[in-house]
């Protein structure tokens, strides 16, 4: 059966069917916002979207970044309502095993951050560590950071919300569909050149997470952004695993896990991964995935593991998200670089950048996460929860 042709032109152009590209599409449609489309070159939701571990949580060092995870995680637990689909969520907490003074120090005050903000996370001794996840050997352990409505949910899930949402509300998503070339008139951008035809764009937004640097470069913007491989692994089924357990992280390896199915998902950061676009998975992660494991779960040594995926993250210089509208071309918007973070912030994203489109002022000020942040003499706001 023949496509339908593309349309010849949208208000708003968005580049990337993520969560963060549905949310935004499904937040403007909503809105009341006409002729919005989404471009994808694959299918929804497979690039990093369908690679993340689903974690979402309001645990973070900025006041923004805490922001951003509160709303979003509201929106989570509302998700049957709005945009109306199951995603699986289980708020099981997320915690934060700390085996340093500074880090305890460090996150003592992020809690009180986080609890002026409403966030009701608190540090806990290590006793209640173990009780609450008791696959842990607290050996190193000094304390811990815990959230209890913080947990997981199915990314796959929230991107088709979202997108069956839009299009509910008017907007067109097409899938396989590669952006070749953007056009520019003056200080403007005016279309979009595909493998499926030209569009005229009164808009264009960049959310195309690892791939957005290229996209920025197109339309003359420079987007910091780099590719960095991250994988995880699968336990067998596990008969005796608790029914509860929580998002647990090793602060000092970034090693975690938390319940998928009968088994765990396993994950960690590799710091000798060189940038770019690694989408196989490789096996030079497990000698250091297996040393931490038997730090701390050893009891894990002795289950079955499975190979899991390899997904990218989008990484800035300081591990913040990039959120804004260029300088020039003026009517280029950017919504990517969350270095890790995006599935979780997706629902509230896509808010703020809805109402940067109809100049309306955001829930919050993410001035601070513009892209000019990184010019000559600028400050950034370095994150240092990350996993």
């Amino acid at each position: 059966m023949p496509r339908t042709p593309l349309p010849r032109r949208a208000s708003v152009v968005i580049i990337g069917g993520g969560v963060i590209g549905t949310s935004i599409a499904f937040h403007l449609a909503e809105a009341g916002g006409t002729d919005v489309l989404l471009l994808e070159r694959g299918e929804l939701g497979t690039g990093s979207t369908c690679r993340a571990a689903g974690g979402v949580r309001a645990q973070f060092s900025d006041e923004l970044n805490i922001a951003l995870g509160a709303r979003s995680l509201e929106a989570f637990t509302r998700f049957a309502q709005r945009p109306g689909q199951e995603i699986d969520l289980h708020q099981v907490g997320y915690l934060f095993l700390l085996t340093t003074r500074a880090q305890v120090a460090a996150f003592e005050r992020d809690v009180q951050l986080q609890n002026e903000l409403g966030v009701t996370s608190r540090m806990i001794e290590v006793d209640e560590a173990e009780r609450l996840s008791p696959l842990i050997d607290t050996d190193g352990v000094l304390a811990a950071a815990y959230s209890p409505e913080d947990g997981h949910c199915t990314p796959e899930s929230v991107v088709l919300g979202y997108a069956s949402g839009a299009r509910r509300h008017g907007a067109v998503l097409r899938t396989g569909t590669s952006v070749l070339d953007i056009e520019r008139r003056g200080d403007r951008v005016t279309g979009l050149v595909t493998d499926q035809g030209t569009v005229e764009a009164d808009t264009v937004i960049c959310a195309a997470g690892a791939w957005s640097a290229g996209i920025g470069e197109l339309a003359g913007v420079e987007l910091p952004v780099q590719p960095v491989r991250r994988q995880v692994m699968f336990t067998e089924p596990m008969p005796d695993l608790a029914p509860v357990v929580p998002f647990t992280v090793d602060f000092a390896t970034s090693f975690y896990f938390h319940r998928e199915g009968s088994g765990l998902l396993l994950g960690m950061s590799d710091p000798e991964q060189e940038p770019g676009f690694h989408l196989d998975y490789s096996e030079e992660w497990l000698p250091r995935l297996g040393e931490a494991i038997g730090t701390r779960a050893p009891a894990l040594l002795d289950v079955g593991l499975t190979p899991g995926w390899a997904g990218l993250y989008e990484v800035t210089p300081d591990h913040n998200a990039l959120i804004g509208r260029a300088a020039e071309p003026s009517n280029f918007l950017y919504a990517t670089g969350f270095s890790g973070h995006g599935f979780l912030l997706g629902p509230a994203v896509g808010e703020v950048v809805r109402d940067l489109c109809l100049d309306q002022d955001p829930f919050v000020d993410i001035g601070p996460l513009d892209v000019r942040r990184f010019a000559d003499g600028a400050a950034i706001r370095p994150e240092t929860h990350i996993v």
